[in-house]
């Protein structure tokens, strides 16, 4: 029990040093990018949370490193996509567009995270719970895709 308080604990805490790194990534890395930086942590959330889903029981380490990896993950695009939406978007439009990944993310949130993830576990099992996690993952990176080429010219205006 006192191991899995402290994976809980270092989850959460993972994402501090995860975040900051994620918006440095997308700022030097990736010069003002933020669907790069979103699409590979995303991809390495999916590979924690496979890891996390299929360690056979008994190996308490992995299923720690992998909890603290995904919060170190999780994160940063959670914290990008507010950030990417006020690129993509005029000025007059940032208030809107921050207030709605903000609706969006919490009705995704509470809706989804607790009703929705709820009854696929009920109904389909905890493997049902983290088919719909990992197809999360994969779908969250298809649609940050699909900025891909709006947000390279939304740069390039900008520097003009």
């Amino acid at each position: 029990m006192s191991e899995t308080g402290w994976a809980y604990f270092l989850y959460e805490w993972a994402g501090i040093p995860g975040t900051l790194l994620c918006g440095w990534l997308s700022d030097k890395v990736f010069k003002g990018r933020r669907a790069p930086a979103s699409i590979i942590y995303m991809l390495l959330v999916a590979v924690a949370v496979i890891v996390y889903w299929k360690n056979p029981p008994g190996n308490p380490m992995v299923d720690n490193f992998a909890l603290v990896a995904i919060g170190f993950l999780i994160y940063g695009p959670v914290m990008l996509i507010g950030v990417h939406a006020l690129d993509l978007v005029p000025k007059k439009a940032a208030g809107t567009s921050a207030g709605l990944t903000g609706l969006f993310g919490y009705l995704g949130g509470a809706l989804f995270a607790n009703a929705a993830m709820g009854y696929v576990v009920d109904h389909w099992g905890w493997d049902g719970g983290f088919e719909v996690l990992v197809a999360s993952c994969f779908l969250s990176i298809i649609l940050i895709a699909l900025t891909w080429k709006k947000e390279i010219q939304s740069l390039e205006s900008k520097k003009l």
